[in-house]
């Protein structure tokens, strides 16, 4: 990890905002949940860092609980996947997501394509539903950003890049240092008790 400059809340809510309109017409659009996470994040944290992460890194963020957009193929289980466990499961089941998740699947194959842009991360879990049973509650913490890492990671571009910028709540080195993972495409090395047959 590359701690690139400390970043003042407005800053990142406005670049925020900027980037992702509540008001923007697509299918799935979850802009307004990602600004609350930065506010939940803002106050159980309160300062927040630009830094560059180098791809296994990225494959190590813990995501929360996603059911892809009302989809009926439950993309990550409350218990949490990371990146790395995510893009692997999209590779191995891709045809069942892709009938099952029309939306999310979508939402993938659009960002695939878009310019790389910085995702929020936070490094405790925020209070939301969503994190409510994730039993790594610190490390790197997805805030915003879930379809658009995947869909870089899943294009190869996560690969080819100088690494991938991120605004991060809380202390980037943390008490123990950075979140790394265990096992190979950032997953860690233990069964999730979801996996599918």
């Amino acid at each position: 990890m590359e701690i690139l400059e400390r970043v003042a809340f407005s800053d990142v809510r406005l670049d925020y905002l900027n980037e992702h309109p509540a008001e923007r017409d697509h299918a799935g659009n979850t802009n307004q949940s990602g600004e609350e996470n930065l506010w939940r994040a803002e106050k159980l944290l309160g300062v927040w860092w630009r830094v560059r992460l180098s791809r296994p890194e990225v494959l190590s963020v813990v995501l929360p609980w996603h059911t892809a957009e009302g989809g009926e193929f439950e993309l990550i289980p409350p218990s949490g996947l990371t990146v790395g466990q995510v893009a692997a499961r999209v590779r191995a089941f891709s045809t069942d997501i892709e009938k099952a998740n029309p939306v999310c699947t979508a939402k993938m194959r659009v960002l695939g394509q878009a310019p790389i842009t910085p995702v929020h991360l936070s490094t405790l879990a925020v209070d939301h539903i969503d994190y409510a049973g994730l039993p790594c509650r610190e490390g790197l913490i997805h805030l915003d950003g879930l379809h658009r890492m995947l869909a870089w990671e899943l294009t190869g571009r996560l690969a080819n890049g100088p690494g991938l910028e991120v605004l991060i709540a809380g202390d980037p080195e943390g008490p123990t240092g950075p979140h790394t993972a265990e096992g190979p495409d950032g997953g860690s090395s233990g069964s999730t008790g979801d996996e599918r047959e």
